[in-house]
């Protein structure tokens, strides 16, 4: 099996309601994604998976030349974030790609799928 992230991105703009519409739509996401992490689990595909706070709230730490430098905010500036991700483990990408499509539907953002590096 290998493991693949999953990784959500939305927008970078938030209201109260994160990148959904209304409180409604957001609950409905909500409630399908956890319906979706369960049949991960019960399938056997999920590793770990979690939201992430506004891409406003990162710090990029560059340690690379002696003292290191603190910056606030995100490393790179976008229209779109990374907002969330899911770890897998999936015999093939086929199978990754369906799951992602489902979690796609569930959580109503775009889904990048990358495999692991093996080593």
């Amino acid at each position: 099996m290998t493991q693949y992230l999953m990784s959500v991105y939305g927008p970078a703009e938030r209201t109260d309601f994160g990148s959904y519409p209304s409180e409604e739509a957001m609950n409905q996401a909500m409630a399908d994604t956890g319906a979706f992490n369960e049949r991960l689990q019960e399938q056997g595909y999920w590793v770990y998976a979690n939201g992430l706070e506004a891409a406003t709230t990162a710090t990029v730490v560059d340690g690379q030349n002696g003292e290191p430098v603190f910056t606030d905010g995100p490393y790179l500036e976008s229209k779109e974030y990374l907002g969330g991700f899911w770890i897998i483990e999936a015999p093939d990408l086929d199978v990754a790609l369906k799951l992602a499509a489902e979690g796609s539907k569930a959580c109503r953002g775009k889904v990048e799928v990358r495999p692991f590096a093996s080593m």
